[in-house]
């Protein structure tokens, strides 16, 4: 069983040292872009959560 366990690890290190990492610029970059999608989408749902909310009620 600890064979086996070592043998999934060794893999797994195997297996990362062929990603291929981001430096610290491209990072960044993509932080940036993910951090504003956020924005984005969260001011999204929130003017359809507040319109949504209106017809609710004008309907109710």
């Amino acid at each position: 069983m600890f064979s086996k366990i070592g043998k999934y690890f060794f893999e797994v290190r195997k297996e990362l040292s062929k990603v291929a990492w981001l430096n610290r610029q491209e990072l960044r970059g993509s932080t940036i872009v993910v951090l504003a999608f956020c924005i984005i989408l969260v001011m999204f749902l929130f003017v359809i959560d507040l319109l949504l909310s209106n017809v609710r009620g004008w309907v109710y």
